[in-house]
């Protein structure tokens, strides 16, 4: 039974790496830049055999912070978020990154629609959100993003895990 044990104390290290951002080539400039920090997932041991993971965790609700600008007059851009192995990665494991919160902005008509609920993020990009301008540039600052890891079990085989996440801004 002991060695049970400690064959599976620490034996995971997930560690979603926050970075990139990317600027859409378009007529009118739209732009992103990513801030916060990597989420390193800490794993708790399993101390009892039959024992399974809590298989869902989540970052900060802060955990990413983005900056986002859309071009003037009925501008909008679209937000999205895919991942990248960062060497390796498990198919079981799922991240889902939601929004939440709107960040700060001065532009009295301008709009953030959708991604208030967790999104999953996979190898292609998928929408998270959109920017909607009126009259004026969309500019928002400190955009707050979470994270979600679900997958974890003991059926995924003990590795360490790694996963960039990478936003992008285009033209709707």
């Amino acid at each position: 039974m002991e060695d049970y044990n400690e064959s599976f104390k620490n034996i995971f290290f997930f560690s979603i790496i926050v970075l990139l951002f990317s600027i859409s080539p378009s007529k009118a400039q739209r732009t992103l830049t990513v801030g916060g920090n990597n989420w390193t997932v800490t794993i708790p041991s399993i101390t009892e055999a039959g024992t399974n993971y809590a298989g869902t965790y989540e970052s900060a609700a802060n955990q990413i912070l983005l900056t986002a600008s859309v071009p003037l007059l009925l501008g909008s851009g679209k937000v999205s978020v895919h991942y990248e192995a960062n060497p390796t990665w498990n198919s079981n494991l799922i991240v889902n990154a939601r929004r939440t919160g709107d960040g700060t902005t001065v532009c009295l008509l301008c709009t953030l629609s959708g991604g208030t609920t967790y999104q999953p993020v996979g190898l292609t990009a998928t929408e998270l959100f959109r920017i909607a301008a009126v009259a004026t540039l969309a500019t928002y600052s400190n955009i707050p993003i979470q994270l979600q890891l679900s997958g974890v079990s003991v059926t995924v085989p003990a590795a360490t895990y790694n996963s960039r996440i990478v936003f992008t801004i285009s033209e709707i």
